[in-house]
């Protein structure tokens, strides 16, 4: 708000009208997306709210100009093959390199939220029995001094999510490998404090270089996740639940595109799954008998 309502701080409220505030917003979209924009624009349509309530404005002229348009952006992700070229890159002998490919892999894999892919702790949520990662938190992170862990996104991200038997035998080897370096409580850490974002943005720019494939963004491996799973068939309500989505309507809107391929498979499986009876018997064709003459 300080950043962005500075636009109008040399204004009285009274002079604020519909083409400032249009003006406004085609500054803002020069630099931001419509998603960023929206989220702005609706605290500056409640601060005028209050200001109407509190009788410094008769109208709120930022809900006369109305908010800018919502532009679905195209989900960016990598396929099966992708990762498997990016994967290729990676020096296991090195210890660092073990760690960024434990971290790409986990991610891709099991489609959480970086947040909570920071937060894991190996005593409270990874289960080596069950197979299974538990999510009940995400984590604000500022720097290596400075982080917190904080409630889950949505009450739907709350949830339990089971492991393949590749991933679990990879937790468990870099559980050993870390130990014996710099044992540390979280999963994703490699010196004693959890990962971050910029250091995964490093990763993957590194190792999408090296396996000529397009850079991604780390919540793009999430996106990634819910690919391979609507590839392998998978319904949208399992897609919902392994990324913690609140409804189906979320997975439905961000990921639909991905299940056109799917509307021709469940072609393909109705072909001949009924039998058709055949006649054996040829029958005169009967004229009608109603049919208007001229």
């Amino acid at each position: 708000m300080d950043i962005h309502f500075a636009y109008f701080f040399n204004r009285k409220l009274k002079d604020i009208t519909p083409p400032i505030i249009k003006k406004w917003q085609n500054i803002l979209s020069e630099n931001y997306s419509s998603a960023y924009i929206r989220n702005i624009y609706g605290l500056f349509q409640k601060s005028l709210d209050l200001a109407v309530t509190l009788g410094l404005l008769n109208k709120n002229v930022a809900k006369q100009v109305g908010n800018v348009k919502k532009v679905k952006k195209k989900v960016d992700f990598w396929t099966k093959d992708e990762f498997e070229k990016v994967i290729a890159t990676f020096d296991l002998s090195d210890y660092h390199e073990y760690f960024s490919f434990v971290l790409i892999w986990l991610l891709f894999m099991t489609g959480l939220r970086f947040g909570e892919a920071q937060a894991l702790e190996w005593e409270k949520d990874i289960d080596f029995e069950n197979r299974t990662l538990r999510v009940n938190k995400s984590m604000y992170y500022k720097n290596a001094s400075e982080y917190y862990l904080t409630e889950p996104k949505t009450k739907a991200s709350n949830r339990v999510i089971a492991l393949d038997d590749d991933t679990v035998e990879l937790l468990k080897q870099w559980k050993t490998l870390q130990t014996k370096n710099i044992p540390s409580k979280y999963v994703l850490s490699y010196n004693g404090v959890p990962t971050n974002k910029s250091a995964t943005y490093h990763v993957i720019t590194r190792h999408s270089k090296l396996a000529s494939v397009h850079r991604i963004k780390a919540h793009a491996l999430r996106h990634s996740h819910a690919s391979l799973l609507i590839s392998m068939g998978e319904n949208a309500l399992v897609v919902r639940d392994r990324l913690g989505h609140e409804d189906i309507q979320t997975t439905l809107g961000t990921y639909g595109h991905l299940y056109e391929n799917a509307n021709k498979e469940v072609a393909r499986k109705l072909t001949n799954i009924i039998d058709i009876p055949k006649a054996n018997v040829t029958r005169k064709l009967i004229t009608n008998q109603y049919i208007k003459r001229k």
